[in-house]
């Protein structure tokens, strides 16, 4: 809907939350004969669709989002998520909301392409907050500008006690954890919560606004999905955490994000209040001062991804979505989902077969766009939009195989389970929803629309009966009473872990450790132990048991050296007597006596030796296998280093193998890079992160912090990495960048290459083989051992550089290194 030329006005209605941006759009948008507009969220969508189908009629209003799409044939108003929105239909008014989102690190790029090009035939109206004025105009300066004032005061009461908020309260905290921990202390102490959450489907949703609208509770416990438009009567938002997970790590909310929040309380005249709880601490007074006057700094650029693909070639896609912007108000857009599932689909060589035109090439992007609503990114996704390109290029039809969608949908259709069962299989049924709307995917889409749906009303509605029932309508523990008068405190554990004292909820067992509420009080916390013990004495025995006959698919080891059990952590890795054979410590715990602890640290060691035999399969074949003379030597080395060593030692030992000897360690994989000898299978992505871990532990040093991302295969050389494990984990130190072994092995070939087929140059196509930038082509040659020279022609070429082989620098071989300290650590044991 990009009109170039014939450009339409753009109005930039800007200013705090509470000033009825949203309204005057919707006002706008009815004035003329067609209208869109686009919302950050599917809820909010969906909220203002039902306003407006009830102004104008069904026949006339469209919702358009990632899974729902109602489009009746004369319809005139659009109501979408802006990733939705239709932008081949021709629309008089066009709109964008929360426009600031701009700035948004994961969808962000959307939003500023609307901003660039999506225009209405007679009006455009974005809507959004005063920080992204400044960016509107230098990025459209055609735009006017109508700055809204706030309809009521936002007056910051500073910190509260929880169980002390007044009524008509939002709790807002940033993880569903933290949600229900604070809906059930809210249950005790006052009766009753709604909660909200990004995971709930909008049927969920209005199910718990309505609790809280008509009166049935008195508090709102919320992650900062109500920070979006979500109109609700609340008179005081209350921050019961001050920072968030943002994808990467925790941080500390920005003025900006608790002034979105917070302007939720108060609505039209009615002022509101913001405050914190005591857990969160108090807010800083210039922060608070900035809140209360809407005073924010403003956005310094906006993300931004191309748009312009290359479908000619899977690789030529990935490249086209690398390309950077040409304006320094935009900031390319990171590896979002769809690029991440691109790259990782493309490791399967026969998939990207199946991409050999550009038809076929869209449409892997297209599955690639599949949303995954749980927020992981998992191998089953991968796997399953795998499968999903394989059956739409298999055959003439092209189509999902029907069968097999009724299976998977099938599997969703339960009610039964506890909320976190619910939420998964609403996200699962929604990514299902969204292929049904997929119309050439599958036969009688409209069939599979309306099946997605019901499944979806169905598990909303039971997952609203859930809520209701933990977090609604229960009385208040009264242990105290009983405790005081002197009377045996009778205890349980019921099939969930909840420990219950006088049939009250005083705790949860997880694993083998026992978490008191922490609500309870600490003189009470003693006789409440004391209690829970008694009753999870035999519950204890019997886990002990079923752990030790639980199958090793039960248990998980995390990056950060958990070691779970049924996805609760009960254990971590810890030093053994080698890398390869690690022990385990048990989580600390009251529950567990002597022996039940050496039982447990029984069978968690004995699973991490069959996790590393699993995982490092190639690593101990090599270890095991009967070798002579250097080759023994050079396998020896390679075990001692978990995979790989620096080549200058081995150098001796390199010199003395004989032809046959390279054939049986190339057998196994054994490479002879110019910086370091290494075993290839131990450089895919789930040895790797295991061989890291084991190298930390062994040698006593801090957990690895994030590795690359499987898809990478190099990153760029910056202050504040882990060197030690970016070494173990096979990058190394070329130039500018850490490139991972093998494809500096690639680069070599392909240099090789060229300087006999004509002459070496810094040709951009090398850029690929090692994922740099064509400006960092020169340095990375020179690192890999060739130096620069001019041919007759006057071309700058490149010849190796014969009088020394290229080493890892010598910082890779510093103290902090995987080698140095696991050289130290065979020293003390020897």
């Amino acid at each position: 809907m990009d009109l170039a030329g014939e450009r339409t006005r753009l109005t930039a209605v800007l200013g705090p939350t509470n000033t009825g941006k949203t309204h005057l759009a919707i006002e706008r948008m009815l004035g003329h004969a067609s209208g869109m507009i686009g919302f950050p969220l599917r809820l909010l969508a969906r909220e203002n669709y039902d306003r407006i189908v009830a102004i104008k009629g069904r026949a006339h209003v469209a919702l358009v989002t990632g899974e729902e799409k109602i489009v009746p044939p004369g319809a005139r108003w659009f109501l979408c998520t802006v990733e939705s929105m239709p932008l081949d239909r021709p629309v008089a008014f066009l709109g964008i909301d929360e426009i600031q989102l701009c700035a948004d690190p994961e969808r962000g790029h959307v939003f500023t392409d609307r901003l660039l090009h999506a225009r209405g035939g007679a009006e455009t109206m974005v809507m959004g907050a005063e920080t992204i004025r400044p960016l509107i105009r230098k990025l459209v300066p055609e735009a006017e500008f109508v700055t809204r004032p706030r309809f009521s005061e936002l007056t910051h009461t500073g910190k509260r006690k929880l169980t002390r908020l007044p009524p008509r309260s939002a709790i807002v905290v940033f993880s569903a954890n933290d949600v229900y921990e604070i809906a059930e202390l809210m249950r005790r102490t006052r009766g009753g919560t709604a909660v909200v959450l990004g995971a709930l489907s909008p049927r969920t949703r209005n199910a718990q606004v309505g609790l809280y609208q008509s009166g049935e509770v008195d508090y709102l416990v919320a992650t900062d999905a109500i920070g979006m438009g979500l109109n609700m009567d609340i008179d005081h938002v209350a921050f019961a955490r001050l920072t968030k997970f943002d994808g990467r790590f925790p941080r500390r909310l920005r003025a900006t994000e608790i002034a979105q929040i917070a302007g939720r309380a108060g609505r039209h005249m009615a002022n509101g209040t913001f405050g914190t709880t005591d857990e969160a601490g108090t807010l800083d007074e210039e922060l608070v001062e900035r809140v209360e006057n809407h005073r924010f700094d403003p956005l310094q650029t906006v993300m931004w991804r191309n748009g312009d693909l290359d479908f000619r070639s899977p690789l030529g896609l990935l490249r086209s979505l690398e390309r950077r912007p040409d304006r320094p108000e935009l900031r390319r857009m990171a590896e979002a989902d769809d690029q991440l599932s691109l790259g990782l689909l493309m490791r399967d060589e026969e998939l990207v077969g199946r991409a050999r035109n550009p038809a076929a090439v869209r449409l892997l992007w297209e599955v690639c766009q599949i949303p995954d609503f749980r927020k992981v990114l998992s191998d089953a996704h991968i796997r399953m939009q795998g499968q999903i390109f394989r059956q739409l290029t298999t055959g003439l039809a092209g189509r999902l195989d029907t069968d097999w969608v009724a299976e998977q949908v099938e599997k969703l259709d339960r009610t039964e389970g506890d909320i976190d069962a619910l939420v998964a299989r609403i996200a699962h049924v929604r990514t299902w929803t969204y292929i049904a709307h997929r119309g050439a995917w599958i036969a009688d889409s409209g069939h599979w629309q309306e099946r997605t749906r019901a499944v979806e009303d169905r598990l909303s509605d039971a997952l609203h009966e859930r809520l209701t029932q933990r977090f609604v309508d229960r009385r208040t523990a009264l242990l105290v009473r009983t405790m005081k008068a002197g009377g045996e405190l009778l205890a349980a554990v019921n099939a969930r872990g909840e420990v219950l004292v006088e049939g009250e909820h005083v705790g949860s067992i997880e694993g083998f450790a026992f978490y008191p509420d922490p609500t309870i009080e600490d003189d009470d916390l003693k006789a409440i132990r004391s209690a829970a013990r008694r009753a999870l004495k035999d519950e204890v025995a019997g886990r002990v048991g079923k752990l030790e006959a639980a199958p090793d698919e039960d248990l998980a080891l995390a990056a950060d050296g958990v070691i779970s059990w049924r996805g609760v952590g009960i254990g971590r890795i810890a030093a053994g007597s080698s890398p390869l054979a690690p022990a385990a410590r048990v989580r600390d715990t009251d529950l567990l006596d002597g022996a039940g602890r050496d039982r447990v640290a029984a069978r968690l060691t004995r699973f991490l030796a069959d996790h590393v035999a699993r995982e490092l399969q190639p690593l101990l074949r090599l270890r095991e296998t009967a070798l002579s003379g250097a080759a023994r030597g050079i396998a020896f080395q390679l075990v001692e280093g978990l995979g790989l060593r620096p080549r200058r030692a081995l150098d001796g030992l390199i010199h003395a193998l004989t032809a046959a000897d390279r054939r049986q360690l190339s057998g196994f994989g054994v490479r002879f890079g110019p910086s370091h000898v290494y075993l290839a299978p131990m450089l895919k992505p789930r040895p790797t992160s295991l061989r890291v871990l084991l190298g930390a532990v062994a040698a006593g040093r801090p957990l690895p912090a994030v590795l690359p991302a499987p898809a990478r295969i190099s990153v760029p050389s910056e202050e504040g990495q882990d060197p030690a494990a970016l070494d173990l984990a096979g990058f190394v130190l070329c130039g500018p960048r850490r490139i991972r072994l093998d494809r500096i092995d690639a680069l070599r070939d392909a240099a090789e290459s060229r300087r006999r087929q004509g002459g070496l140059t810094a040709d951009p196509a090398l850029a690929p083989i090692v994922g740099c930038t064509v400006a960092e082509i020169p340095a990375i040659l020179q690192a890999a051992g060739y130096r620069p020279t001019q041919d007759e022609e006057g071309r700058v070429t490149y010849v190796p550089v014969r009088a020394k082989r290229p080493q890892a620098p010598r910082a890779a071989a510093s103290a902090d290194s995987p080698f140095a300290k696991l050289a130290q650590l065979r020293r003390t044991n020897g």
